[in-house]
């Protein structure tokens, strides 16, 4: 009976032995499943979450890009500056609104375009710089900024430099080879389109960028950029057409369009051509900058009506 017993006891211990076992072997089948449903989850949700990106990007593309205020906060009054209000009307029928800020005896006439932001009454600053620089000033807000009428876009941007090109050079008589186009940051995309369709004494670019595919990759890199850009400011595919002189200014500290953008425009410029290396952030570098800014446009302003007064 004992020996029954202790049998008995063996049997059931093996049972348990193999009972243990062929769970385990069971557990290990499981773990490769479970693991697969769960790399498949999130995998989908990656790719969902970069479809979704992807999608609102190529839709909503130009909230990315233009971001207009309507208010204007302040005049060139509020800084002791004279100026007029103008209101031009482009060939697509869109009223445009703009400053011109004269200057006694100028040594050029300064065509401003600004950045993606904002609108011309913050940009007072440079107003103020322009002035003491001896310039006369036209500074306009485009489409669907400050007072402008219409809805911002790339093209839309081109046709409004080229209305207020033609108010200057129309409706004020003044000489292309007297008029300086200025374009700052998104500004420089357009400056460099107006200045590629024209013939003005110079162009200032600051801050600027080589293309919009070239912006959106630096701030989506996990995105086929160049694939959903349906805006574009392709300006590099047009800085070696521009025969004006050519002044790019940017700040290796700028935290928003690299320096290397900035520098990738001179590099495929044709001469004459200068760079004008600032410090401080995107918006406030040339405010940082002080003195060296300030003496390095008064110095490419000199070179340029220099050689326009030498080809008279």
């Amino acid at each position: 009976m004992r020996a029954f017993t202790g049998m008995t006891k063996g049997w059931v211990a093996a049972f348990d032995r193999q009972r243990i076992k062929h769970k385990k072997h069971l557990e290990k089948r499981n773990v490769k499943p479970v693991l697969l449903r769960i790399l498949q989850s999130a995998l989908f949700i990656i790719v969902t979450v970069w479809l979704g990106l992807a999608v609102l990007i190529y839709f909503f593309q130009a909230r990315l890009v233009f971001y207009p205020s309507p208010a204007l906060g302040q005049t060139p009054a509020d800084i002791n500056l004279d100026y007029e209000e103008v209101f031009l009307q482009g060939r697509d029928a869109v009223e445009i609104h703009g400053w011109w800020l004269p200057a006694e005896n100028a040594r050029a006439t300064l065509l401003f375009l600004h950045g993606n932001a904002g609108n011309i009454s913050h940009r007072l600053d440079s107003l103020k710089i322009f002035h003491d620089l001896g310039l006369a000033t036209l500074i306009i807000d485009y489409r669907g900024y400050g007072k402008s009428r219409g809805k911002p876009s790339e093209q839309g941007t081109y046709l409004d430099a080229m209305t207020a090109w033609r108010y200057l050079t129309e409706g004020r008589d003044i000489k292309p080879r007297q008029i300086i186009i200025f374009g700052r940051s998104l500004g420089g995309a357009v400056a460099a389109w107006l200045a590629a369709n024209t013939q003005a004494a110079g162009l200032i670019l600051e801050s600027t960028f080589t293309s919009i595919a070239d912006i959106g990759r630096r701030h989506y890199p996990y995105l086929p950029v160049k694939y959903l850009a349906r805006i574009h400011y392709p300006s590099i595919d047009r800085i070696a057409n521009i025969n004006s002189p050519l002044l790019v200014i940017h700040s290796p500290e700028d935290e928003i369009i690299p320096y290397r953008l900035g520098k990738a425009l001179y590099d495929q410029a044709a001469e004459p051509r200068y760079f004008l290396e600032i410090s401080g952030g995107h918006n406030g570098g040339f405010l940082e900058s002080g003195r060296r800014y300030i003496e390095g446009l008064d110095v490419f302003i000199d070179v340029v009506m220099a050689r326009e007064s030498g080809q008279r």
